[in-house]
Parts: structure tokens; sequence; C-alpha cells
């Protein structure tokens, strides 16, 4: 189809063909069947198509491809309903963080790292509001620990950068002792292959018990001891340093198992949760304690419409019952003697 002849028709026709495909398709089960259904394209992927068919129309409009850009809004508009962001409330926060601890405390040795990383990065999420992509991109020079003259406590005091650019943040009082437990955490050290390991202790445990070994696997030993020995590369507890990120890894898939185990994948709506779920969450229970709706949106980096039409609208501190719960005064009638007195008057 040519350029010219695309109009407002036109664009209403793609849009009846989108809504019947279907996009990417479910796994398939062990007999062939899918998983779930099929879904077609949402709302927002077929008005991003029509905002870059838009773009193209305007970019040849400039260069006198055609004479005029066609209205590509859809015919009957309807009203948008408003998504609200999928959150914790207050007791299901404290479910999830106590099962990630449970989950840390039983998890084999060589996980156990990744859950204590995803513990803390949970409860420092939740305390500071942050975005999981702004929350990947901290270095430990970017979180200063402070004292704020305002409560007397001790918080953190965060340079982020991320999707609106550089901008502060100061956390909860709580967020201090995870993050303090965060530097004082070793980072993983490599185990090493597990054979070569085996291996060295071996050497070790044979060396030890004879008082010496052959010159073959002393010379093994020799070479796996730099790896392996006491002092050796493998043993070496190495800390965070300025310049490393707080949250090196992604620890995604965890944490939507414990999701999925703990019943808490979904909200009342039927949204899912994710990590970025835990900033929804600090939102929201700061609105409920009585934080002011202006300084909460900067310290998140948003603004206030935003708050108010994504988070506040639907929690039930923003109504006041005070306010709606009044009962007008009314006062007793009293029957209208006029009329006797003036027959009185005239008798």
């Amino acid at each position: 189809m040519a350029i010219t002849d695309i109009d407002s028709g036109k664009a209403q026709s793609y849009r009846l063909h989108r809504a019947k495909q279907f996009g990417r398709l479910p796994a398939k089960g062990p007999e062939g069947e899918y998983v779930r259904p099929p879904k077609p394209p949402s709302r927002s992927t077929i008005h991003d198509e029509i905002g870059t068919l838009s773009l193209v129309l305007q970019t040849a409009y400039r260069h006198r491809k055609i004479h005029g850009v066609p209205d590509l809004s859809p015919p009957y508009r309807q009203q948008k309903k408003i998504i609200h962001r999928p959150w914790f409330t207050l007791a299901e926060y404290k479910q999830l963080y106590k099962a990630v601890a449970k989950a840390a405390r039983e998890a084999p040795e060589r996980y156990r790292y990744a859950y204590e990383q995803l513990y803390d990065q949970i409860l420092i999420l939740g305390n500071t509001g942050l975005r999981p992509d702004e929350a990947t991109r901290l270095q430990h020079r970017d979180v200063t620990i402070a004292h704020d003259r305002d409560t007397g406590q001790k918080i953190l005091e965060i340079e982020v950068r991320g999707k609106t650019g550089y901008g502060p943040c100061k956390s909860m009082p709580a967020a201090v002792k995870h993050y303090e437990r965060l530097l004082a955490r070793p980072k993983q050290a490599p185990s090493g292959r597990a054979k070569d390991r085996k291996r060295y202790e071996q050497l070790a445990a044979m060396k030890l018990e004879a008082g010496k070994l052959s010159p073959v696997r002393q010379k093994q030993l020799d070479a796996l001891a730099p790896l392996f020995g006491e002092n050796g590369a493998f043993n070496n507890l190495e800390y965070a340093k300025p310049t490393d990120l707080l949250f090196p890894s992604n620890h995604t898939d965890i944490f939507n198992d414990i999701l999925v185990k703990e019943g808490l994948k979904y909200d009342r709506e039927g949204h899912p949760r994710v990590l970025y779920s835990l900033r929804h969450t600090y939102i929201c229970l700061r609105l409920l304690d009585g934080a002011d709706i202006y300084q909460l949106a900067k310290n998140c980096r948003t603004s206030v419409e935003m708050i108010e039409k994504h988070y506040a609208i639907h929690l039930k501190n923003v109504i006041d019952a005070g306010a709606i719960n009044v009962r007008k005064t009314r006062r007793r009638s009293r029957p209208d003697t006029s009329t006797f007195t003036e027959l009185s008057d005239g008798e």
C-alpha cells in the first residue's frame, strides 16, 4: 500500500485486523495444548503502532510526499480504565520478606549468598521506593549513611541515576541496617571446579598422613595450592569497594518462585506482582501513614499527578470519613398558630 493511500478508514481497519491476531504464543503442555489461552495484542501495543504510523505520515508531510496527515484517532473512543499498580499490603510485605529470610536460612551453602542478597534488596527497595533499574545502576559510592536533622535518625542519602536522569532520594531509617549488612557481607568467592577442589583435599590429606608425596603428586599439589590453599585465590574474602554495584546479580527467578509459593504472585485484580511492585508498596504505605504527597513525589522522582492517578485513588485513607458522615441538625417544626390568632382577633 502506498503512503498516499493511508487515511482514517485504513487506520481503523488496521486496528480491527491487529485485534484479531495473536502475538507470541504461550508454551505448550505435554499433550500439545497451550498452557494458557493465546492473547491478542494489548491496547497499548496497538496504540504504539498507530503512533509510529503517525510519525511516518508526519515525516512524509514535511517532505511534501502527502498533502496532509489524516486523523488517526479511533472513531469510537471509550474511556480508558485506570489500572492500579500492584502492590503489597503491610501484612503481605511482612509475609514476603519473612519467607525470603526463611529460604535463605534453609538454602544450600552455594545458593545462600543469592538469597541473602535478595532479602536485603527487597527491604532496601521497600524502604526507599527505588525503581529496579535504578537499584541495578547503584554503586556503593552513590549511597551515604547520614544523620537527618529533621527526624534525628540515621537514613540513607542516595544519588539515583535512572529513568528520569539524576535525582536524590532519602530512605526510611529501617533501610540503614540492611545496607550495613550488605556492606559487611563478603563477595561470593568462586569455588573452582569441584573435582579440582576434591583432588586438592585428597592430596593434602595424603601428605599429612604420610609426611611426603611422590614427585608427581607433589607437583599436582603445588599446582592446586595457589587456588585452594590456605591463602589461595578461592579462599580470600573480598568485600565491597566504592565502585562495586549494590546488587550485581539478578535474582528475579528466586523472587518469583517465592511469590508463587506464598500465594502472593497476583493481587486482588489479577495483576502479577514483580520486583517493581516494591516501589508501589513504598508509595502506598507512605500515603497510608500520612506522608505529604508533594514531598513523596519528589523523593520518588515522579509527579503528584501520577501518584494521585495510580496510587492514591484506591487507598482508603484518602477519603475523610469525618467529612462524609455528617448529619445536618434538624430543628423540630412547630405548628403555625397565626391563623388561629387572626380568627380570634376578628371575633
